[in-house]
């Protein structure tokens, strides 16, 4: 059960409805990491606008193989059960692919640079080297991908840390990070 109540659509803080509605209309669902956020209207705001502005950063594929790989070093069951739904029928990944990941690595060259670049990202607190950098400009990134590589890392971050301090319960297939990809 999750620590902080998952309010109902109907109880939520009225500025928080339309970012939910907004939500409800593109996903088909109202998903309960995006009510719990919604406690609080300006929470909710932040994480919207920037998901909404992230949303056209480099491909879907490479976003949720990003979300996986962080979500896994963050040890967040509730966005690694998401984001490997996501995943796999979003983005139409593997689950070889997934399993890779989580693993902060992927099965294609290019991918693989973003993937490794934002796990080591996260578990270096940014401090990556002129190497790691040079790596991804010689995969094809682009100066500006490199900054949307650790926006979409810090994205992850923040959901991690808010499901992990709530312990959200998990609405989609239950994947935990203790059981190695």
């Amino acid at each position: 059960m999750s620590r902080l109540p998952i309010p109902d659509l109907d109880a939520v803080p009225a500025a928080s409805k339309p970012i939910l509605d907004a939500v409800h209309k593109q996903l088909g669902v109202v998903p309960n990491m995006f009510r719990l956020i919604a406690s609080s209207p300006a929470a909710l705001e932040g994480f919207a606008g920037n998901n909404g502005a992230l949303s056209r950063a480099l491909d879907v594929r490479t976003r949720e193989r990003i979300a996986l790989a962080v979500a896994q070093i963050n040890g967040c069951d509730y966005c690694l059960s998401a984001h490997t739904y996501l995943g796999l029928n979003l983005a139409k990944l593997t689950p070889e692919e997934v399993a890779r990941n989580r693993r902060g690595k992927s099965g294609e060259t290019k991918a693989d640079a973003a993937v490794g670049f934002a796990a080591k990202v996260v578990r270096e607190r940014g401090q990556v080297s002129d190497s790691d950098i040079k790596a991804l400009r010689d995969a094809g990134y682009s100066d500006g991908q490199v900054i949307e590589i650790v926006a979409l890392a810090a994205e992850n971050v923040f959901t991690n840390l808010v499901n992990n301090v709530a312990r959200t319960d998990i609405d989609f297939p239950v994947v935990s990070a203790a059981d190695a990809a």
